[in-house]
C-alpha cells in the first residue's frame, strides 16, 4: 500500500487530499473522484457562484421562495439546528455583514454604527423560513444573505471522504484548509495526527492530536484582518453585533464529522471561552481546545490539560 497527496485550490482555499492505495494510479483516480465531489458542492452552495442554489436564494430575498434540492434544504435545516444550539454564534444570515466590512486591504476608516446596526437588522437565522413538504426556502426581508463560510468546507470533507468510503478507500486524510477529517490509518500502520502550534510567532508545538475516525476543525485566520488606527480587527465577525469578536486567536474542535467541527469552531470563537467550554461539554464525542489572547491553552473535560 502506497500513501498518494495532492493539493488543489478548492472553495477559494487550499485542499490537501491524501489516500491510502494499493498502487498510485488507483490513488490519483480515487483523489480526483474526490475534487469532482467538492467541486460540486461548491456549485450548490457557492454564493460567489450566480447560478448557485444559494445564490438563486439570495437573489430572492423579500421577493418569493425558491425550491431547491433535498440535499441543500437538509444542510440548511442542519445550521439551523446548530444555529439553535450554539444561541445565534452561528448564523449563516450573516453574510448580510458582507459589505461593511472588508479584509482586502481596501478599508481606511471603521464603519459607522448606523450602517452596522442595519446590516444586524438583517440577520438573523431564525427569520430563514424552510417549508419541508415543497422543499423552498425564503429569505423574507430584502438585504437577507446566507452563506456556507462556516460550515461549507467541512461538509466538503465530509462528503469527499463518503464518497471515497464508497469505492472501498479504507484510509484517507482531508484538509480542507483547516477543516480536517481522517479514516483508517497512514500507510506504514500509524495513526494520522494533527499538529496545534502556538499561533503567536514561536512555531512551537502545544502537542500532537491522533485523529482515528475522526475530524478537527480550525479557527482562526491570521491573514485576514483589517488594521485601523493601529488596531488590528479579526475577520470573523459576531453576527448579533455585527463587530469582529476578541479574547480567542485560535480555536480547535474534535469530533465525528468535520461539518459539525467546523460550524463549532466558528461559534465557540464568537461565544467566547467560558460559554464555549460550557457548551462542548454538554455534547458528546465533541471536544475543544482554545487559544487565547495571551497564548493560554485551555481544553475540554475529556481532553487532558495540554501544557505549553
Amino acid at each position: 500500500m502506497v500513501a498518494v497527496k495532492r493539493t488543489f485550490t478548492l472553495m477559494g482555499s487550499p485542499f490537501e487530499i491524501t489516500v491510502v492505495a494499493s498502487n498510485e494510479d488507483i490513488g490519483y483516480i480515487n483523489i480526483q473522484e474526490a475534487v469532482d465531489e467538492i467541486k460540486r458542492i461548491e456549485r450548490m452552495i457557492s454564493s460567489w457562484d450566480p447560478d448557485s442554489e444559494t445564490s438563486l436564494i439570495n437573489q430572492n430575498a423579500g421577493v418569493q421562495p425558491v425550491r431547491v434540492s433535498h440535499e441543500l434544504f437538509h444542510l440548511l435545516e442542519r445550521c439551523v439546528q446548530i444555529s439553535e444550539i450554539t444561541n445565534g454564534a452561528f448564523d449563516i444570515t450573516y453574510a448580510a455583514l458582507d459589505g461593511v466590512w472588508r479584509f482586502d486591504g481596501t478599508m481606511a476608516k471603521l464603519p459607522s454604527p448606523e450602517k452596522i446596526r442595519a446590516a444586524v437588522s438583517r440577520v438573523g437565522y431564525h427569520k430563514i423560513e424552510l417549508n419541508r413538504e415543497e422543499y423552498t426556502v425564503f429569505l423574507p426581508e430584502k438585504g437577507m444573505k446566507i452563506a456556507f463560510g462556516a460550515i461549507g468546507k467541512g461538509y466538503a470533507a465530509d462528503r469527499a471522504k463518503e464518497l471515497l468510503l464508497s469505492k472501498q478507500v479504507s484510509s484517507g486524510f482531508i484538509n480542507a484548509a483547516g477543516d480536517v477529517t481522517a479514516w483508517g490509518t497512514k500507510a506504514n500502520g500509524e495513526k494520522w495526527l494533527i499538529g496545534v502550534a502556538n499561533p503567536l510567532g514561536s512555531h512551537r508545538m502545544f502537542t500532537w492530536v491522533p485523529l482515528v475516525e475522526s475530524s478537527a476543525s480550525f479557527s482562526g485566520k491570521f491573514d485576514k484582518y483589517v488594521t485601523i488606527n493601529n488596531k488590528r480587527h479579526s475577520h470573523l465577525l459576531h453576527p448579533k453585533s455585527g463587530y469582529p469578536v476578541t479574547g480567542i486567536i485560535r480555536v480547535i474542535v474534535f469530533g465525528k464529522n468535520a461539518e459539525l467541527c467546523d460550524a463549532l469552531a466558528t461559534a465557540i470563537h464568537i461565544l467566547g471561552k467560558e460559554e464555549g467550554l460550557e457548551l462542548i461539554n454538554q455534547l458528546g464525542d465533541t471536544e475543544v481546545i482554545i487559544i487565547d489572547n495571551f497564548g493560554e491553552l485551555t481544553s475540554s473535560m475529556g481532553l487532558k490539560m495540554l501544557n505549553p
